[in-house]
């Protein structure tokens, strides 16, 4: 009995020397904490090497984005809005797609709030054009939530409203046109 209590108060001092051995060590050591960002001039100026796999700030590249909502659909916390419409055949501003051809939709809202992002890197997986990609900018910190609230849309207000009003006039025409092919078929 007295064994193991000598045994188990041996092992508690040896444990707490051990312990205090190590910090004792570490007293004398010199800091190896950056002070970022006054300290290490490589991490302040943005080029502190990143690895391969590091998942930071999402890129959108609009001239690629077909409006599928394929990366809406696969972040997990809802933090990408977007809202599309078709684009009318013959609007002289029909926008072209990296590959050349011409875009089906138009994107007046694309957002991404960063301040729920969790960088997980599904909606850029789940992109197959390649218009969300996971960059190795990590330097965006904000005192202000609000600035974190990124809209990645290039249309004006007033080319939305012009592009809606476009679209509602040519399905009213062709509804117009189907009901009167109804009309004589009859």
């Amino acid at each position: 009995m007295y064994k193991t209590y000598i045994k188990a108060l041996w092992d508690s001092i040896y444990s707490a020397l051990v312990g205090m051995t190590i910090t004792i060590k570490h007293l004398f050591y010199k800091n190896v904490t950056n002070q970022y960002p006054n300290v290490d001039a490589r991490v302040k100026s943005g080029t502190a090497e990143m690895p391969d796999y590091a998942r930071n700030r999402l890129e959108f590249l609009p001239d690629a984005c077909t409006a599928c909502n394929l990366c809406e659909k696969a972040c997990p916390v809802n933090c990408i809005e977007i809202d599309s419409f078709k684009v009318v055949d013959g609007d002289p501003d029909q926008p072209l797609m990296t590959n050349g051809k011409p875009r089906k939709q138009w994107i007046p809202t694309y957002n991404i709030d960063f301040s729920k992002c969790c960088y997980c890197g599904l909606c850029a997986n789940a992109c197959t054009f390649g218009a969300l990609k996971m960059t190795d900018f990590f330097e965006y910190a904000t005192y202000d939530r609000k600035n974190l609230y990124y809209h990645l849309s290039s249309m004006t207000p007033k080319m939305v409203d012009d592009k809606r009003k476009m679209l509602s006039d040519n399905l009213s025409k062709i509804k117009a046109e189907k009901a009167l092919e109804a009309k004589e078929a009859s």
